[in-house]
């Protein structure tokens, strides 16, 4: 039977994917220091009306951002910022891993009181699905239950067991913790590998990138790509996010630098070409209540229909121009 031509593309051929893959910006800029906390979200409320929509998340950073013995004083300026931010904000928060004793002070601290403000909590140094599952105990405990969690993989077993911590209800989003994976080969990955350029071609930084991605794509969950430390090459930074991109599937991508986040938008955004090309085919997919067609001598039908939808989702959460007659299906939407 076929499906209205009045149903919105999305629900007609992403269906429950539409709440995983599609909904999260694709930066996550991360400050821990109160000042650049401070900062990011003035520039994250800049930008909002730049844009007309909210383009980054910022994470406020507890697990490097707290000076050691002052971590309960850090949560609480944390929990205080993101109860000040404005209610159109996306912030969240990586706080210390399960194994820390600060772990539960700050989820006590911040969940239990800014939970709702949230947008996601940040879990790092996740080495099992039995982390992911008390995490998710705790963030039930301080009455978030709905607060959606995202892991970061930063080791050889983590990345082994990346398919698994995907696959849990609770994950929306793996990221890459390419620093921390270097140094966990004891010196096996040489410098190399944590630059611009060796990230991408040493073989055990490679399969891990790809290993993530591939268990993110499996479940329908975001894969977010890891740091680039060389911050103030910008045309190295939208090499890298294009790279980590095209070639490794991620979809999304950390900023430790506020001038990070335009190049990734840039990098991660279609080219009006493919804009044009994807709105082209969508709408005469949808005259044709979603039933195959033929577009200058190539077939296409709902999978390829999928893809050139997912162009156009990308589109609008880099905020790329769209043309007029595909503005109707973005009308109201949030990034």
């Amino acid at each position: 039977m076929k499906s209205s031509p009045a149903a919105h593309p999305r629900e007609v051929l992403l269906g429950a994917q539409a709440q995983q893959t599609g909904s999260l910006p694709v930066c996550d800029h991360y400050s821990g220091v109160e000042s650049r906390m401070r900062k990011s979200l003035q520039l994250q409320a800049e930008m909002t009306r730049e844009f007309g929509a909210c383009v980054f998340d910022v994470t406020l950073d507890c697990e490097d951002g707290a000076p050691v013995g002052g971590e309960a004083e850090h949560a609480a300026l944390v929990t205080e910022l993101a109860l000040a931010a404005d209610p159109q904000a996306r912030v969240a928060v990586r706080v210390h891993p399960v194994d820390h004793p600060a772990f539960g002070q700050d989820v006590q601290a911040i969940v239990g009181r800014a939970g709702s403000r949230l947008a996601h909590v940040m879990l790092p140094k996740v080495e099992s699905l039995a982390d992911v599952e008390m995490a998710s105990r705790a963030l039930d405990e301080a009455r978030a239950p709905h607060l959606p969690l995202h892991a970061l993989i930063e080791s050889p077993a983590a990345v082994h067991r990346a398919f698994e911590i995907a696959a849990h209800p609770r994950i929306q989003s793996l990221s890459f913790g390419l620093m921390d994976f270097v140094s966990a080969h004891g010196g096996a990955i040489p410098e190399h590998g944590m630059g611009v350029q060796g990230q991408f071609t040493h073989p055990l930084v490679v399969r891990a990138k790809l290993e993530i991605a591939s268990a993110c794509h499996a479940h329908g969950k975001v894969p977010s790509h890891s740091v680039i430390t060389e911050f103030q090459d910008r045309e190295a930074m939208r090499a890298a996010a294009r790279r980590a991109s095209a070639e490794f599937g991620f979809t999304r991508m950390w900023s430790i630098h506020p001038d990070q986040i335009r190049p990734i938008l840039e990098a991660l955004a279609p080219s009006q070409d493919e804009i044009a090309q994807a709105v082209r085919i969508i709408e005469k997919a949808e005259q044709a209540a979603w039933a195959p067609i033929s577009v200058d001598g190539k077939l296409h039908d709902r999978a390829s229909y999928r893809f050139f939808w997912q162009v156009l989702e990308r589109a609008h959460r880099t905020t790329s121009r769209l043309p007029a007659q595909a503005q109707r299906w973005f009308a109201g939407a949030g990034a």
